[in-house]
C-alpha cells in the first residue's frame, strides 16, 4: 500500500512540475513529457507516447488533461489517472486564477506585453521540436511519410479529429494490402500486457 501511494505521488508530482510549461496549449508540454515519462522514468515507450497523444486528440477536452489522464491510467490505473489529472490541472488553475484577479492591474504593462510576444514565438519552436521528436518514431517507411506529408496541408481545411480518422482508415487499408503484396511491414512489437512496475524504481527515483 505504501508503494502504491508512493507511485501515485510521483505521477502527481511529475505532471504538477510539467503543467506550468503548457503555454500555448497541451502540445507545448510534449517535449517535457517525452523527457520525463519516456527518457527519465521509463514509464512508457516512444511508440506508446505517440499513441497516447493521438488518442488524446480524438476525445473532447484539453489535450494536456487528456494526455495526462491516459498516461496516468496506463501507469497506475484509475487512481493514477486521477493523480495525473489533478497534477496537470492544479497549477494552471491557480495561475489562471491569479492572472484573472490581477489582469486589470497588469494588462497595459508594456514589459509584460513584450514578454508575451517572445513567449508566443518560443511556443512555436517548442511545438515544432515536439513534432520532430514524435516523427522520428512515427514515420517508419515511405507510406507513413507520405501520410504525414499529405496530412499537414489537409489540416488547414478539415478538423484534426477527421484527419486522424482518415489516417486510421488509411492504415487499415494500406497495411493489409502491403502484406498481401508481399511487402514487409516494419511495426515495432507492442507489449501484449502491462509490465509490472518495479516498486524499487519509484522509491529510488528523484523528484
Amino acid at each position: 500500500m505504501h508503494v502504491e501511494w508512493k507511485l501515485l505521488f510521483y505521477i502527481f508530482w511529475t505532471f504538477f512540475k510539467i503543467s506550468p510549461l503548457t503555454f500555448g496549449g497541451g502540445f507545448a508540454m510534449i517535449p517535457a513529457l517525452l523527457k520525463e515519462i519516456v527518457d527519465k522514468r521509463k514509464w512508457l515507450t516512444n511508440d506508446e507516447m505517440n499513441d497516447v497523444i493521438a488518442l488524446s486528440q480524438t476525445v473532447p477536452g484539453a489535450v494536456a488533461v487528456n494526455t495526462a489522464t491516459f498516461i496516468g491510467h496506463r501507469i497506475g490505473g484509475i487512481r493514477g489517472a486521477l493523480a495525473a489529472m489533478l497534477g496537470v490541472s492544479l497549477p494552471t488553475f491557480f495561475i489562471v486564477l491569479t492572472l484573472g484577479v490581477s489582469y486589470y492591474f497588469i494588462h497595459d504593462n508594456p514589459k509584460l506585453e513584450a514578454a508575451f510576444v517572445s513567449i508566443r514565438v518560443t511556443i512555436v519552436a517548442i511545438i515544432v521540436y515536439a513534432a520532430i521528436k514524435i516523427a522520428k518514431t512515427a514515420i517508419s517507411d515511405k507510406t507513413t511519410f507520405f501520410i504525414m506529408a499529405a496530412g499537414v496541408p489537409v489540416l488547414f481545411f478539415i478538423h484534426p479529429v477527421i484527419a486522424i480518422l482518415f489516417g486510421a482508415i488509411t492504415g487499415l487499408i494500406i497495411v493489409p494490402l502491403k502484406r498481401k503484396l508481399g511487402y514487409s511491414i516494419d511495426m515495432q512489437k507492442r507489449k501484449e500486457d502491462d509490465p509490472t512496475i518495479n516498486p524499487d524504481y519509484f522509491m529510488g527515483a528523484g523528484i
